[in-house]
Parts: C-alpha cells; structure tokens; sequence
C-alpha cells in the first residue's frame, strides 16, 4: 500500500460545491499542491509553511480513519487538496469501493493519473486568470482522457470578475460535452475573518445575471455552499 501525504481528514459533513453539492460526504485532504493561487482558500494544505502539520499515512490508515467517521456506513469520499492528483490514491479507492463507497476528486488538471478512471466522480476545476497560474490545455486533454472511464467527469470553474468569465466560455467552447459549474470566487479566504452573507448573495447575484443577460444557458451556477454555512472554517 502507498504512503500519502495527509493535511486533514474529516466528516461526515456535505458536499459544498460542484456536482455533488449538499451530498453527505468525508473529505480526506492532502497536503501539498502545484499551484499557488492567489485567492487559495486552503493554505493550510497547500503551503509548505504548514507541512509540519501534515501527516504521512499509509493507504490502511486512512481508510480506518475513513471508515471510522462514517460509522462504517458507505458514503462519498472526497479527494481534495491542495492537489490530490501529486499522490497515488488507487489503493484507497479500491479499498473502499469493495465496501460500497464511493468516491469523487477534484484537481485543477494539471497532473494526469490512472487512477482518475475508478471514480466515481471527476471533477476538474481549471484555475482561470484571477488565479494567477497558466493551465497548460495539453495536461488538462489528458487529465479528460485518464477519467474516461469514471462515472462522470465535470468540469467547475470558479469566477472573480470579467476576464474570469470570458475565459470560462472559452474553456466550454473547448469541452462542450463536459458538464459545467461555475461558482462566484470568495475573496475572503481569512478563516478567522466572517464571511459577510450580503456579499456572498451579491457575487451570486452577479453572476446569474451574467449568464441569464448572455442567454448561456450550458452552465450550472451554485454557490459555495459551505461558505454561506461555516464561512471559511476549517475541517467543515
């Protein structure tokens, strides 16, 4: 079994964003990411500042772990970050899917692996030019290729301004077939600064309006669930 570099596991709780939005879920989060966006709303597993805190596990242990907050009952598992994609998780999925679980990812598409093609769930979540990084749409290519045979691969893009939203309809124009989420971006990524609801409402609002005045009617637009409910805390 691989060893995986672990920032935190926890859950059950739901499903904030994306697809899968308010399903029950356990999060397991690694440490450790490719990308540095300047809104990154989880530091404490991508910047190396925090590894002290991050905890190399076996495969075994954290599907007791898993295992344990879920009481044993299946339930989705979430692969986040950071970027889960830098680890091999292919053990884990199929420790859990023997019992039931099932299993969802998401990566911004820059790291392609075999393993994307046992979920359940692939979401792939392209950082747009507010991020600050490049996507290179070659990788991405392969990333869709390595989920072809997941239950379903989606595609959520989260948006800040203008230039984010023009580039969202270009990424589109170039996967029609993938399903799409956009989702407003929370500038607010302080976990001990309250999330405002008014704001959170406004940037919604924007964006609904944005799509509905274009007549794009391709995109699901969500908000970020978790965000309106716990603000930026973590582990919930």
């Amino acid at each position: 079994m691989s060893r995986l570099r672990i920032a935190e596991i926890f859950g059950p709780t739901i499903q904030g964003e994306g697809a899968l939005i308010g399903e029950p879920t356990v999060f397991v989060r690694t440490g450790g990411c490719d990308y540095r966006c300047v809104w990154c709303d989880s530091l404490h597993a991508v910047d190396t500042e925090y590894r002290h805190s991050w905890s190399a596990m076996q495969t075994e242990e954290v599907w007791a772990q898993v295992q344990e907050l879920s009481g044993g009952q299946p339930i989705t598992v979430s692969l986040s970050g950071g970027n889960p994609a830098i680890q091999d998780f292919g053990a884990l999925i199929a420790l859990g899917k023997a019992q039931g679980y099932r299993f969802a990812c998401e990566t911004q598409g820059s790291l392609a692996k075999p393993w994307f093609g046992a979920l359940d769930t692939l979401v792939l979540s392209p950082k747009p030019p507010s991020s600050g990084e490049t996507l290179d749409w070659e990788v991405f290519a392969d990333c869709v290729t390595a989920g072809q045979s997941a239950g379903q691969t989606v595609m959520k893009i989260v948006i800040f301004d203008d230039e984010d939203y023009a580039w969202a309809k270009e990424a589109a124009a170039r996967y029609p077939d993938l399903p799409l989420y956009l989702q407003p971006g929370n500038p607010e990524v302080d976990p001990q600064v309250a999330v405002a609801a008014q704001d959170v409402a406004d940037r919604l609002l924007w964006l609904v309006d944005k799509v509905t005045n274009d007549r794009w009617f391709a995109p699901r637009v969500l908000p970020q669930l978790h965000v309106i409910l716990w603000g930026n805390q973590r582990g919930v």
